[in-house]
């Protein structure tokens, strides 16, 4: 006979069981009693329903914490992955604000198998300028990569996580002001424990290389010489842009002019934003909470609810202000043509491709909550997004969105209003500067 007996202080999955045979001779008269110890299968987040109340309880796996590794690394690499396979946008990762250190650490569990330490404000912002940068400089950072592995079967082979450390180190000890020891050790750190011991010699190795290298001034370049063709794909390494684009900018502007605008999108960017007045926030009230937050600013000469800064956008992401709808990032010349519709109070308004909003947000915190404001796009999902955002800014009261494609919508659809404004898609090499993953492309 087998009795399953539940260990009294034991962990919920051990259980003992318990064999009682009959005896095999007439003269044992004691039944033989064997206690084994049985361990049942773990099933993590199980839930269990009780019977008194019927509610269900979660049990949460212990999560595994790892204080050696450093959390903005581990985070970086994890969100360079999630890019690269995954198909996200740096630009949308990074803008997260309040409360997503926890969410980041989610994922480096998930994927890694452990958590850090929390995740600190500046340990947010170096995650930022990480990824940001190491998506903007891929093809430079690779060039060097591939030319340290001395094997570009090797490179080529790289396991993706591996990769992703690399460029965090290569980043760091290139382009960030931090001591070349910290980047070394704590990468070779990480790939040990997220990998394996031999991919942390293998960091080691190469991350060591690249340090001698630079102090020495002798990075492997690529090289500019040639016909038209190899010196375009020769800049385009070195500046970290698409070869496609850099052979149309030669064709067009000359090698010097495509060097200069390469040059201009790999600085540091300036932002501009807006006040959102219809919430009551005026812009010296953003001027206000900008000096709070120690960000350097100065006021637009052109609009009167626009603020310019070039340094600080972190600080303003995880203050709130966004989050809370008080304030939107918005190019001050994409503003600019808003004052040519000049909306009043009381107008009908037609945006004909309305998403991501700016302007249609932009527009309707003018109209004070009077007149209306149609909003169509062929792109349902940022049509979404430009709900979700009017609704934040509290101007949801005078924008309608309609989801059609505006080549086909008036056949149906005949709308009479006031203004019109069409504002075509472009190819967005204007706002490179701005935006990561464009250069990447």
């Amino acid at each position: 006979m087998l009795l399953l007996l539940k260990m009294e202080g034991a962990p919920h999955s051990f259980y003992s069981l318990l064999s009682i045979s009959s005896p095999k001779s007439p003269r044992c008269k004691k039944p033989t009693i064997q206690l084994m110890l049985w361990k049942r299968p773990r099933e993590p987040n199980r839930a269990i329903s009780t019977r008194r109340t019927g509610s269900v309880i979660h049990t949460q796996k212990p999560h595994k914490l790892n204080l050696e590794v450093s959390p903005h690394r581990a985070v970086s690499a994890v969100r360079l992955l999630r890019i690269e396979l995954g198909g996200a946008f740096a630009d949308l990762l990074n803008d997260k604000g309040k409360g997503s250190g926890n969410n980041e650490m989610g994922y480096v569990e998930r994927t890694l198998g452990f958590r850090t330490r929390e995740l600190e404000d500046r340990d947010l912002r170096l995650v930022s300028d990480i990824v940001g940068g190491a998506i903007r400089w891929r093809r430079y950072l690779d060039h060097l990569i591939c030319c340290l592995c001395h094997n570009e079967r090797l490179f080529r082979s790289m396991e993706p996580l591996l990769l992703q450390i690399l460029r965090v180190g290569f980043y760091e000890i290139i382009k960030l002001d931090i001591p070349p020891y910290a980047v070394v050790d704590e990468n070779v750190r990480l790939a040990k424990v997220a990998l394996r011991p031999g991919a942390g010699n293998m960091v080691n190795g190469i991350l060591r290389k690249l340090v001698l290298l630079k102090e020495n001034d002798s990075l492997p370049l690529p090289k500019v010489e040639g016909d038209d063709r190899s010196q375009a794909r020769g800049l385009a390494t070195l500046f970290s842009h698409p070869v496609w684009m850099v052979r149309r900018w030669i064709k067009y502007f000359g090698k010097e002019e495509a060097v200069k605008l390469m040059t201009w999108n790999n600085s540091d960017p300036h932002f501009s934003l807006r006040a959102n007045k219809r919430k009551g926030f005026t812009r010296a009230d953003l001027v206000k909470q900008l000096e709070m937050l120690k960000v350097p600013y100065e006021v637009s000469f052109h609009l009167d609810d626009f603020v310019r800064i070039g340094t600080g956008m972190q600080s303003i992401i995880h203050s709130g202000l966004l989050k809370d709808g008080l304030c939107s990032v918005q190019d001050e010349s994409a503003g600019l043509v808003i004052p040519l519709v000049d909306p009043q109070p009381g107008d009908s308004i037609v945006d004909c491709c309305a998403a991501p909003g700016g302007k249609t947000l932009f527009m309707a915190s003018c109209l004070n909550g009077q007149g209306t404001l149609l909003a169509i796009d062929i792109n349902k999902g940022r049509l979404r997004i430009l709900k979700e955002t009017a609704e934040l800014h509290q101007v949801d009261d005078v924008i309608s969105t309609v989801h059609a494609d505006l080549r086909n919508f008036a056949d149906g659809n005949p709308v009479k209003s006031d203004k019109v404004l069409l504002d075509v898609p472009c190819s967005g090499l204007g706002v490179l500067s701005k935006t990561c993953d464009g250069i990447a492309d």
